[in-house]
């Protein structure tokens, strides 16, 4: 089997800016985004053009969410890259995504003189035609419907893209007849004797514990059709949506193993193209950090951290000083009790450090993170869950301290009826410790047998 590489990015959400990107209403929107918006057409212009002249793989994967919001306008410059790229001699794959359509015209938005406004939005089914060049007019079968399809990105190895972007129960799924549709394909590639890998941009693993517990994160059926894919012979999903940074698997009762790959957004932080080598039994994953953008700063990472630092304060003080905004950007139901509860979390967050509530529950802080406001830790943990590698393990000051507070939680975790993606009673402590720390795969660079 001859080595097949590729790069990988994920959600672009390309922005035409001469759209709108400005302004107070601008700035309201803003105060809770992880990812850029106005910043995203130069960040898309220095990925882009990094890759074209990338030497180390021929092919390009993109796991959706190709526009901000479906805007028209946005696509048409979006897909002026593509075909830039394409006379540079790459072969390109997309998959779409809710993101990249709208059923109704006033759900796409911008921000102009006179405020918030609709632009020209993009229907579902004009997005086949509209990249047809970019994956499904080189399919060796293709499912128009369904906006999926399937391609042969080497003589060994066969690419599934399979779409998702209906919602049931506030959740995205496959339907039933989708699911043959895969059955279909994983068949013709065992008869073909091909290595099997799909590309998705809803996550089909949680991208990290806690994510199970939390609806919108969490394609619906999750568990039975991570299970499907695996019994069915693919081998690694990749996979975008959550902007964080991630490699998990699962292994089946039929012995079969499944990779996700999650792919940080290259407009948020964490900022990365993936280069993928797949030869005989192995996949090798390498992570690249996505190139500076022209903008108004000295320090483009920095600038995309800060950007999700601020989000998280930002939500974190709305707890405390308008905690209506809050509860309302979180679509949690406006009660007199929930208000006081959050807002007397958002004031302990704020307001004390590490040192003060460790002695306030009984528990030890290392003397080296005593003097921490809860503010800049809860922001550290909050980040390590979306960037991978999450520091915050057993051993290290910060890990030791939040996993002393949860064992004193434990008796009120046992208590509550929680449920897994797996449909099984969940172990809230778990799950924390392991959103907190990674104590598995590397999220970045790793070699995974298949």
């Amino acid at each position: 089997m001859k080595e097949t590489k590729f790069y990988l990015i994920s959600d672009p959400h390309y922005f035409a800016t001469e759209l709108g990107c400005s302004g107070e209403e601008y700035e309201d929107f803003m105060h809770y985004e992880q990812k850029c918006f106005a910043e995203t057409e130069s960040i898309c212009n220095s990925v882009f053009e990094w890759l074209k002249t990338a030497d180390e793989a021929d092919t390009v994967l993109i796991a959706g969410d190709l526009s901000f919001n479906g805007e028209a306008k946005s696509h048409e410059k979006f897909l002026k890259l593509l075909y830039e790229l394409k006379e540079s001699g790459k072969r390109i794959f997309v998959v779409t995504a809710d993101h990249d359509f709208k059923y109704n015209p006033g759900e796409t938005f911008a921000f102009g003189e006179n405020g918030r406004y609709s632009p020209e939005h993009t229907e579902r089914d004009e997005l086949f035609d509209m990249y047809r060049d970019f994956g499904f007019g080189q399919a060796i079968a293709a499912d128009r419907d369904n906006l999926s399809y399937v391609a042969d990105l080497s003589e060994d190895v066969r690419l599934l893209c399979i779409n998702c972007d209906f919602k049931k129960d506030g959740k995205y799924h496959f339907g039933d007849d989708q699911w043959d549709w895969i059955k279909q394909q994983a068949e013709k590639a065992r008869e073909d004797n091909k290595t099997l890998i799909a590309m998705c941009h809803y996550p089909v693993l949680p991208g990290q514990p806690l994510f199970q517990l939390i609806s919108p994160m969490m394609i619906k059926d999750a568990y039975n059709f991570a299970t499907f894919l695996a019994d069915e012979g693919v081998k690694i999903i990749f996979t975008g949506h959550m902007h964080n940074q991630s490699i998990n698997y699962i292994d089946t009762e039929k012995g079969n193993r499944l990779y996700d790959i999650t792919t940080g957004a290259i407009i948020a932080d964490p900022a990365f193209i993936r280069h993928v080598t797949i030869s005989e039994g192995r996949a090798e994953i390498k992570s690249i950090p996505t190139p500076d953008f022209e903008w108004d700063t000295d320090d483009c990472k920095k600038y995309l951290r800060d950007m999700f630092d601020r989000m998280i304060v930002n939500v974190l003080t709305d707890m405390r000083d308008d905690t209506k905004r809050a509860m309302r950007k979180f679509h949690i139901e406006e009660k007199d009790s929930t208000e006081k509860l959050l807002k007397t979390a958002g004031k302990i967050v704020c307001s004390l450090k590490v040192g003060t509530v460790a002695k306030m529950l009984f528990i030890r802080a290392d003397k080296s993170i005593r003097d921490m406001k809860v503010l800049d830790f809860a922001t550290e943990l909050v980040r390590g869950v979306f960037e991978g590698n999450q520091s915050f393990t057993e051993g290290t000051p910060e890990g030791d301290v939040f996993l002393a507070l949860i064992k004193r939680l434990r008796p009120v975790f046992k208590k509550l009826d929680l449920k897994g993606w797996d449909g099984k009673k969940a172990d809230l402590y778990d799950i924390l410790k392991n959103s907190a720390g990674n104590y598995g795969i590397d999220d970045y660079n790793a070699v995974l047998d298949i």
